[in-house]
């Protein structure tokens, strides 16, 4: 039964760039589905600045501090649905997470902090379900593209051929416009706490971090560390800096969704055929190698820390048009069952015009579409399923096509 509110989506942390972002496409979608929603954050100057720029001066505020459980209770007591753009989600999620599923409040967010997600898996899933608040995490480019791919490919193996694939690949083919501040400040905050903690080392490193208690390991290995040729892609590969969350969110998918004990699940990013890929795929393995090396040390991340974007910046809205994303998924046929070859794409760069529109879809999945599932954690995939698909795909710019 769905839950009465006064509002069905708040919006929290409007103010930020990312979450303006959102605040503009849900002023548009909100209207078209009639869901009443409104803008939360600490700053009332700010918000009421999002509001006119959005063109809605009649958008209700809510004011509260992420720091402050009674204000953040009060806020996810008056919605069906909180969706939350404030990171790093370690330093600034955890109170917000307790409050909505304390009241039983659909949540949804852009972390890709594995180290956080399993800690607020471990403290709050018997409760979620107990409440009924389906959490979904990782609803931007962190880890939509790569869990509702996967999800599309064995949607169409099924179809095909009644049979899931046991192993699929995915390859970032092309992108244009770089990850978010946001995302490049969480990978950095999960270093500083790596550093800290030999568990959140190990947890990190774990291909399973976000598999159920309980669930037997798979086939998996480690993320791939240097250049490979892939026969089944049909190029060399490199690793991709984002495989360290997409993966583990797939398989949690995994279990969920049930794709079989053996399904296996990898990412790199696409460097090209011949002595030029192999050429390009070493030299962006020793980059990201040298790269990560370099981030490990605690006085050159403190240095990198200046190279993020600012609260508030972010590429104009011309590069955001001008940006795209593609990623190419093979999927293994099982026995004598043909292989699957499909693609993904977005319509505005990743870090930023494509992720608004993401966790915008999915947040009105979650305040509009009839659930699939009860309160727990859930990934996109598991949790929104087909819905999501069909609203990112109709209303986000994606678009899914199966290479014959």
């Amino acid at each position: 039964m769905a839950k009465k509110r006064e509002f069905d989506l708040v919006l929290w942390g409007a103010s930020g760039f990312t979450g303006a972002l959102v605040a503009e496409v849900l002023q548009r979608r909100c209207d078209e589905e009639g869901v009443r929603w409104a803008l939360g954050g600490r700053n009332e100057k700010k918000l009421s600045a999002v509001r006119e720029r959005i063109g809605a001066p009649d958008l209700p505020l809510i004011l509260g501090d992420g720091d402050d459980a009674e204000s953040l209770a009060a806020m996810a007591g008056r919605t069906r649905v909180v969706c939350t753009t404030v990171g790093p989600y370690a330093k600034y999620g955890s109170k917000l997470v307790e409050a909505c599923v304390e009241a039983g409040t659909d949540y949804c967010d852009l972390t890709g902090e594995v180290h956080w997600i399993r800690q607020m898996i471990d403290a709050h899933e018997t409760t979620a379900r107990e409440t009924g608040a389906r959490i979904v995490p990782t609803c931007g480019f962190d880890s939509i593209p790569s869990d509702i791919g996967v999800f599309a490919v064995q949607g169409e193996m099924r179809r095909r051929y009644d049979v899931l694939s046991p192993f699929v690949r995915c390859g970032v083919a092309d992108f244009k416009g770089g990850l978010s501040g946001g995302t490049l400040a969480s990978m950095l905050n999960m270093m500083e706490t790596a550093g800290k903690d030999r568990s959140v080392r190990r947890l990190m490193a774990d291909p399973y971090a976000l598999d159920p208690e309980g669930t037997p390991e798979g086939k998996d290995s480690r993320d791939q560390a240097g250049p490979r040729y892939d026969g089944a892609l049909g190029e060399w590969t490199a690793p991709f800096v984002m495989a360290a969350i997409n993966t583990r969110v797939v398989r949690r998918s995994k279990v969920l969704l049930e794709y079989g004990d053996d399904f296996r699940y990898e990412e790199s990013m696409l460097m090209g055929s011949g002595p030029f890929g192999a050429a390009r795929a070493a030299s962006v393995s020793a980059g990201m190698g040298a790269g990560v090396g370099a981030l490990a040390v605690p006085p050159l991340r403190w240095m990198a820390m200046f190279w993020l974007p600012e609260p508030g910046e972010g590429p104009t809205p011309e590069q955001q048009r001008n940006g795209f994303w593609e990623l190419r998924f093979h999927a293994d046929g099982p026995e004598d069952v043909p292989s699957l070859d499909a693609k993904l794409t977005g319509d505005r760069d990743p870090g930023y015009g494509s992720t608004s529109k993401m966790l915008a879809e999915s947040a009105l999945s979650l305040a509009v579409d009839s659930p699939i599932v009860e309160g727990g954690f859930w990934t996109p995939a598991s949790g929104l399923g087909q819905q999501l698909l069909d609203r990112l795909t109709g209303h986000a710019g994606l678009a899914f096509e199966v290479l014959d």
